[in-house]
């Protein structure tokens, strides 16, 4: 089977990553609280501090919008594969939020929720670009980076 982004085994990974978002984002919204001392629970084992826990506020707002974003353009990727713009910028989306959650975690809050979101999100972000640069395909009869 070809991998390209037009492929069904790729629109299936983008209408996924959009389902899996998508539940996070609602999981973030209703039960922000449970989310951070679920993490709790594995950190005290793994040597870290647990994190602080707090309940709905405006960063539980931010992070189920972020969440929404991040599906609407996984979504978009699965029904508009030869868009560029839905993974360039979910690219983007998830390697900020990575370099944000590490560089935390680098400078004084070793909450585990931290070193897992960026992991996650990091791997997310690489795995797109990886995807993104293999469906553009190459060469000049497409002009550079463009399938003929």
């Amino acid at each position: 089977m070809e991998w390209n982004r037009a492929s069904k085994a790729a629109k299936l990974a983008a209408y996924g990553m959009a389902a899996v978002f998508a539940a996070v984002g609602i999981i973030f919204l209703v039960a922000p609280g449970g989310v951070i001392a679920f993490f709790n629970t594995l950190s005290i084992p793994l040597g870290l501090r647990p994190a602080p826990v707090s309940g709905v506020s405006l960063y539980s707002a931010l992070a189920a919008a972020y969440m929404y974003v991040v599906t609407f353009l996984a979504w978009n990727m699965a029904r508009r594969p030869d868009a560029d713009i839905f993974p360039r910028l979910l690219v983007h989306a998830k390697l900020a939020s990575a370099i944000v959650s590490l560089g935390l975690f680098a400078v004084g809050r070793p909450y585990l929720i931290l070193l897992a979101n960026g992991i996650i999100d990091g791997g997310i972000g690489v795995a797109v670009e990886v995807w993104f640069r293999r469906g553009r395909g190459a060469g000049p009869a497409g002009g550079p980076g463009r399938r003929a």
